[in-house]
């Protein structure tokens, strides 16, 4: 690999949709998927009241990279080799003797073997690596303190049950039948959630296409839904912006399961319809896999091996998947490079200021996308018994091994030229070069010695 990536370099330009081209109003979004699924595990599934009330100071408990050890009711934020830098049970933070106890004074976790380097999903753990995460985060930590406050220690069997709210607020026919909160709330003022694109990347969008580049949009929302997110932040006309538009493409099986088990489908009025072999021609379909669309790139570009970069903000569905199976150009969308990470935090405060509204408490204002006090930088960390030395996170090491860029967001690189060359990584230890337009501030260099391991 060259140590330039070039936008222009590419044939394809791929898009993942939600918190990637589609960007949301955090803290009102947070809210609505917090509460669509506590209320379902109240009503339906006889969870404590409780659940449905979160203070301001409860929020703060959000961040991402973070792994949900469901045998012990533990949350982890892990360094480069899997151990534990720092833990919670439930939402009350382990100090570092409680970190031994449970899991050894080399603090292993012992299932990281198995999730580093395939981000596999288990019945054992969950790891929480995007934005509509994180309110289930907070949720599944409140069920641990409900569970150990009402009924003592018990096995952490929780879980079906906050799948069961998932499928119900998410299934794919939820848009259209008005089910479930999550749909109805977004559909009813779209505006309250979502941030309309400037003018100046729909400009990009459309150099993009006179520059001759396929543009693609790849994204697990359902067609529903999609069209509600593109008509609202990109205009009635966003079709015209795509050469190829698919929708419930269930990333990561998009990219890892073989075309024999994920074809392509048809649509009609939202509804999948024909199973096709192949694809054929440009337009908008379901499902699918990376096989076939790369066949029709292929024709469409009339090259045998296009070079094709994705743009996403999942490690999980986006990234690695795209770099491990298809060997795409990735370009991580990282919205935490637009906060305290890089720059001075506002320190004022807001607790105040803050005034409760209704039963969807409100969050407490903060500077966007600041830095958790519960668990520190997503970057890197110090170690409890040794302050002087800093070490990177797991989360960390992925951006490194497999995005070739990681930006704040589009708009951040959407002036740039296409020919600009951005540096990419190079997967080495201590690289931060691939960061644009400059890397956190706790991995720069520094008098503290900073640690991979």
């Amino acid at each position: 690999m060259t140590e330039c990536f070039s936008i222009s370099d590419c044939d394809v330009i791929g898009f993942d949709l939600d918190h990637t081209l589609c960007r949301y109003r955090l803290q009102e979004s947070n809210q609505v998927i917090y509460h669509s699924f506590a209320q379902y595990l109240v009503a339906e599934k006889g969870y404590n009241e409780e659940l449905l009330h979160v203070t301001p100071e409860e929020w703060d408990f959000c961040s991402k990279g973070l792994v949900l050890d469901m045998e012990e009711g533990n949350f982890l934020k892990l360094a480069t080799d899997g151990s534990i830098l720092r833990a919670s049970h439930g939402t009350k933070t382990l100090s570092a003797e409680e970190i031994e106890e449970i899991y050894g004074e080399k603090r292993e976790w012992k299932h990281f073997k198995v999730i580093n380097g395939t981000y596999a999903r288990s019945a054992k753990y969950y790891y929480y690596d995007n934005y509509f995460d994180l309110p289930g985060a907070l949720l599944c930590a409140k069920i641990i303190d409900s569970l150990e406050t009402n009924d003592g220690p018990k096995k952490y069997d929780f879980w079906k049950d906050v799948v069961a709210a998932i499928e119900h607020n998410y299934k794919t026919t939820a848009f259209k039948e008005n089910c479930g909160t999550y749909f109805p709330t977004v559909k009813k003022d779209p505006s309250k959630y979502l941030k309309p694109c400037p003018d100046s990347l729909k400009n990009w969008l459309k150099s993009l296409k006179n520059a001759g580049k396929v543009l693609l949009l790849i994204t697990s929302s359902h067609s529903d839904y999609c069209r509600l997110l593109c008509e609202h932040i990109l205009g009635k006309d966003f079709e015209d912006l795509f050469d190829i538009i698919i929708t419930n493409a269930l990333k990561p099986g998009f990219f890892s399961l073989t075309p024999q088990h994920r074809p392509f489908c048809t649509l009609e009025n939202d509804v999948e319809q024909d199973v096709l072999p192949s694809l054929e021609k440009a337009g908008w379909y379901s499902q699918g896999n990376w096989v076939h669309l790369y066949d029709l790139l292929r024709k469409m570009t009339e090259k045998q091996e296009p070079k094709v970069v994705y743009f996403g903000d999942s490690m999980r569905s986006d990234i690695f998947s795209a770099r491990h199976f298809s060997n795409w150009e990735t370009v991580l969308i990282l919205e935490e490079l637009e906060g305290d990470e890089v720059c001075e935090p506002d320190a004022t405060d807001f607790v105040s200021s803050f005034n409760k509204k209704g039963k969807y408490d409100s969050l407490k204002p903060q500077p966007p996308h600041s830095v958790s006090r519960k668990w520190g930088s997503y970057f890197a960390d110090r170690i409890a018994s040794t302050q002087e030395t800093i070490r990177m996170t797991w989360s960390c090491s992925s951006i490194r091994n497999y995005s070739t860029i990681t930006i704040p967001s589009i708009m951040a690189i959407a002036d740039l030229p296409l020919d600009y060359k951005f540096t990419r990584f190079s997967g080495n230890t201590f690289d931060i070069n691939g960061y644009y337009p400059q890397p956190p501030r706790i991995l720069l260099p520094q008098d503290k010695e900073i640690s991979a391991p």
